[in-house]
């Protein structure tokens, strides 16, 4: 942190003195980067594309700048998310800023009452959180809800959304809302179709980048290990067991989730599962449980990896690699937030060497190979082998890393 950020704090932003108050109740003193550069335009009503990685305070970023906006004129405030959770989090935010000028929210998502939501709106909430199908269920379908009125429209993690396929639900709000209006657009990475999306339906917009696209916390520690399928289990047994803190397990099916789940509840460790299977009561309540320590591991799937924002998790773990190398970037992102230590640990396949080589290269770093002495690992095949792949593997310690076609500290890729 340079000498310039270290003295700034959230006066002379042009946030309201209401506004700094609550700040000061909730000790935040010293803005993020994002915030810094995107509060002061965004009071000003400017259109904003943020870019910064997750954990920065993005949500705060857009949060006062809307709310002040709103309370100066009329309107109401739209904020698009991709997932569930991510819609109580952001609301959550909400909630902290609005009640200082009188201003409620209201969250529109799938899975939730719809009689209870028809309620909140009913209250004239003039911040709607909402994810897009249910959004448009209730303009288009229900007609409980007009958009006309939007004068704010914040679209939160929109790479997410582009990656779940909403493209075609945001185009039809779009439609739906006055052009007449500002925008804002956050994300931790950038790719070209949210590019094209900014171009048509954005007003100038001031383009905010505090790192790279794809780029991840430096205060997290990443390791990579290449174990044959059948050891995952067990290595994820030796590194709980090496830890103490709360962990974070990705899994690239619900069905895998499930599994890991069961598996670590055979040997007394208390964990709980969150994937599109669960209700959002069962969600909510895994959530609420890895928070106050009830459950010390949660298992997710990349449904919930922009929506988990949990203080002080010590260790993510990919069980399974990203389908998308961008979602690399938020599953380890839970960790190491605000400023914190975190450690993301990646399980890899000996035939995952281009899911790897994606994920390398989005980060731009070179991933250290770790190794456990109980576990065998392996090395990668540059072509899938022409009989079954073979057991066992090596043991040895320490770590090494590996660029393009070679492991550092005399290890090679296996060729087949």
């Amino acid at each position: 942190m340079n000498e310039q950020q270290q003295e700034a704090t959230f006066h002379g932003l042009g946030i309201a003195p209401k506004v700094l108050d609550i700040l000061d109740r909730m000790k935040f003193t010293t803005p993020t980067p994002i915030q810094l550069k995107a509060i002061p335009i965004a009071v000003e009503g400017k259109d904003v594309m943020g870019v910064a990685q997750t954990g920065t305070g993005k949500t705060l970023a857009f949060a006062i700048p809307m709310v002040q906006r709103l309370a100066a004129g009329k309107g109401i405030g739209l904020i698009l998310v991709p997932t569930r959770e991510l819609a109580y989090q952001v609301e959550e935010t909400i909630r902290k800023v609005a009640p200082a000028f009188g201003i409620q929210s209201v969250v529109l998502i799938g899975g939730a009452p719809m009689e209870e939501q028809i309620r909140g709106l009913r209250r004239n909430p003039r911040v709607i959180v909402a994810t897009p199908g249910r959004l448009i269920d209730h303009v288009t379908e229900r007609h409980t809800l007009k958009l006309d009125g939007v004068s704010v429209l914040v679209l939160d993690e929109a790479d997410r959304m582009f990656d779940m396929g909403f493209a075609p639900q945001i185009e039809q709000i779009l439609r739906f809302v006055p052009k007449d209006r500002q925008t804002m657009l956050f994300s931790a990475t950038m790719p070209r179709e949210i590019m094209a999306l900014t171009s048509r339906h954005m007003k100038l917009p001031i383009h905010i980048e505090v790192a790279r696209s794809g780029t991840v916390a430096t205060n997290v520690t990443q390791e990579l290990y290449i174990i044959n399928r059948e050891q995952k289990n067990l290595l994820l047994q030796k590194l709980l067991a090496s830890c103490r803190g709360s962990v974070l397990v990705f899994s690239r099916t619900k069905h895998g989730a499930r599994k890991i789940t069961m598996d670590l509840k055979k040997i007394n460790i208390n964990a709980a599962e969150i994937h599109s299977d669960r209700s959002l009561g069962q969600r909510k309540a895994a959530l609420e449980g890895f928070k106050v320590g009830r459950y010390r591991v949660l298992v997710a799937t990349d449904i919930a990896a922009r929506g988990i924002d949990v203080k002080n998790i010590e260790l993510v773990v990919n069980y399974d690699l990203p389908d998308d190398a961008d979602n690399y970037v938020h599953r380890i992102g839970r960790t190491a937030r605000a400023g914190t230590q975190g450690r993301a640990i990646s399980f890899a396949t000996p035939d995952q060497f281009e899911e790897v080589r994606s994920i390398q290269k989005l980060v731009q770093i070179d991933i250290p190979v770790a190794t456990h002495p109980e576990v065998p690992s392996q090395e990668f095949w540059l072509k899938p082998p022409s009989v079954h792949a073979p057991s066992g593997g090596r043991k040895s310690s320490g770590t090494r890393s590996f660029s393009g076609r070679s492991f550092g500290g005399g290890g090679r890729f296996r060729r087949r």
